[in-house]
């Protein structure tokens, strides 16, 4: 497969859309029941740290960065979102897309990245053990999804070279 990571425009959204509700649709990706429009998603997501994964001129995957906190103080951490298409999973983009992201965020300043997992999501929280995240804490029960409670692993990414 050969993947092509490159920065994510606006007019990518349809796809990158369309990939984020395919996410939502396998239970374990999000709590989200919805995507939301493009303006919503705009203003709620980064725009450092935007990359999509095109193969054979279909977008297959995207990784965006969302602020953890309007706080000074929290200014270099933030939350990362990626989600690959069912159809291009276990070929790599995953890693290539959070290694775009790392690097990114690192050359803007960024200095931890986290990501809050379901459990079940086996193959996401090794992706991200994969690219340097370690294991936090364990959110137990913390939010319902069809009247049921789930948990969150917390994982999170500490730069090597920004904020030591």
């Amino acid at each position: 497969m050969s993947v092509i990571v490159r920065k994510m425009r606006d007019e990518d959204w349809a796809a990158v859309q369309s990939i984020y509700r395919e996410g939502i649709a396998t239970g374990n990706a999000t709590f989200e029941v919805g995507t939301p429009e493009w303006e919503e998603w705009d203003r709620n997501h980064l725009r450092d740290g935007r990359f999509v994964a095109i193969n054979e001129g279909q977008m297959v995957g995207w990784v965006a960065l969302s602020p953890v906190s309007s706080r000074g103080v929290y200014a270099g951490v933030a939350e990362v979102s990626i989600y690959v298409t069912s159809s291009a999973r276990d070929k790599g983009i995953g890693k290539a897309l959070l290694r775009a992201l790392i690097e990114e965020s690192e050359h803007k300043g960024f200095w931890t990245l986290q990501a809050g997992i379901f459990p079940e999501n086996e193959a996401s929280i090794a992706l991200h053990k994969a690219c340097g995240f370690r294991e936090v804490g364990y959110r137990e029960r913390i939010g319902q999804m069809n009247s049921m409670w789930r948990d969150v692993i917390l994982m999170e990414r500490r730069s090597k070279v920004v904020g030591i």
